[in-house]
C-alpha cells in the first residue's frame, strides 16, 4: 500500500492506493512544523487517518508547507516512524509537489497561488531553481495573504468605494480596531489575511477591485516566474485556490506579459496520486 500527503497550513489531502490499485481519500487538518510541534503533528496525522492507521502501507510520500529544511523533515519523518515503522518514508516540499504534479516528467514552470505563492523551475526530475518567496510578510505575491493585505491598505486608506465599504462592514461586522489586532496578533496572521479572498473575488466587478488583483498577478509574474531560464519557451502551470478561482484575470495577465500559462487546478494532489502510481 501507498501513502500519499499533501499539505498546507490549514488543510491535509490524503490518497491511499492499495494492491488492487483501488484509490481511497481522506482529509485532515493542516501539518506545518512551524505552527506544530510533534505531537500538534501526530495528533493531525491519527485524526486524518484513523481509518487506515493500522494499514502495512510500504511506501509514504509527504509534501508540505515548511518542508524545505532538513529539520522541519526530520520532524515529519519522525512522527510518521511512530505510525508506519515499516515504510519507506520520503518527505519534501510542498514546491515539488506542484512541480511533481503539474509538470509530471516535463521542464516547465510550476507556480503555487493559494495561502501563500512560490515558483520553481522544473526539468522533469527535479526542481533546478527557485525564486525564494520570502513568506507572508516580505513575498507571497499574488497570494490570498498578498491581496487581503493590500484590499485591507485601500479599506484604511479610504479608497474604496463607499458601496464595496459598506458591503465589507455589513459582512464582517468588524471596527477598524479589530481587524488590527486580528493581524497583528492572530496566531496565523497568513491565515487571517488571506481569508478576505472570498470577498475579494465576489467584488472582481469593481473596477478598483479588478485593477488590484490584476496587478497583484502582474507583480507575481515579474517577480518570480520571469526570473528563470528561458522562461517564455516554457509552459506555465499553477495550483492553488487563488490561481483556480481568478483564472479568467491570472491568464489575461499571463496573455499581456506573453506568458504560456497551461494548466491552472485547484490543488496538486491529483497528479501526485498519478505520479506514484505504480505503472
Amino acid at each position: 500500500m501507498i501513502l500519499i500527503a499533501e499539505s498546507g497550513s490549514t488543510k491535509t489531502e490524503w490518497r491511499i492506493i492499495d494492491s488492487k490499485q483501488t484509490i481511497f481519500h481522506a482529509r485532515s487538518g493542516g501539518i506545518n512544523p512551524y505552527y506544530l510541534d510533534a505531537s500538534g503533528i501526530l495528533e493531525v496525522m491519527r485524526m486524518g487517518l484513523i481509518e487506515y492507521i493500522d494499514a502495512p502501507f510500504k511506501e509514504v510520500y509527504f509534501y508540505g508547507a515548511g518542508c524545505s529544511s532538513s529539520k522541519n523533515k526530520q520532524t515529519i519523518r519522525d512522527c510518521f516512524m511512530q505510525l508506519f515503522p515499516k515504510a519507506k518514508i520520503e518527505i519534501n516540499h510542498d514546491m515539488l509537489a506542484a512541480a511533481r504534479s503539474l509538470c509530471g516528467i516535463e521542464r516547465g514552470v510550476a507556480c503555487i497561488l493559494g495561502t501563500g505563492s512560490n515558483s520553481c523551475l522544473y526539468d522533469g526530475i527535479g526542481i533546478i531553481e527557485n525564486v525564494r518567496s520570502l513568506g507572508y510578510i516580505l513575498g507571497d505575491e499574488g497570494s490570498g495573504n498578498y491581496l487581503g493585505k493590500q484590499f485591507l491598505i485601500y479599506y484604511f486608506k479610504k479608497e474604496l468605494s463607499k458601496e464595496i465599504k459598506e458591503q465589507f462592514d455589513d459582512e464582517f461586522g468588524l471596527e477598524p480596531h479589530d481587524i488590527l489586532e486580528n493581524i497583528y496578533h492572530h496566531h496565523m496572521p497568513i491565515l487571517y489575511l488571506s481569508s478576505f479572498s472570498k470577498f475579494i473575488f465576489k467584488h472582481l466587478k469593481d473596477p478598483l477591485i479588478y485593477e488590484m488583483v490584476y496587478d497583484a498577478f502582474k507583480r507575481f509574474i515579474e517577480l518570480n516566474v520571469m526570473k528563470y531560464t528561458d522562461y517564455a519557451k516554457l509552459p506555465v502551470h499553477f495550483t492553488g485556490s487563488v490561481a483556480f478561482y481568478y483564472e479568467e484575470v491570472l491568464r489575461k495577465v499571463g496573455a499581456d506579459l506573453g506568458i504560456n500559462i497551461k494548466d491552472i487546478v485547484v490543488g496538486p494532489i491529483d497528479g501526485l496520486t498519478q505520479y506514484h502510481q505504480p505503472k
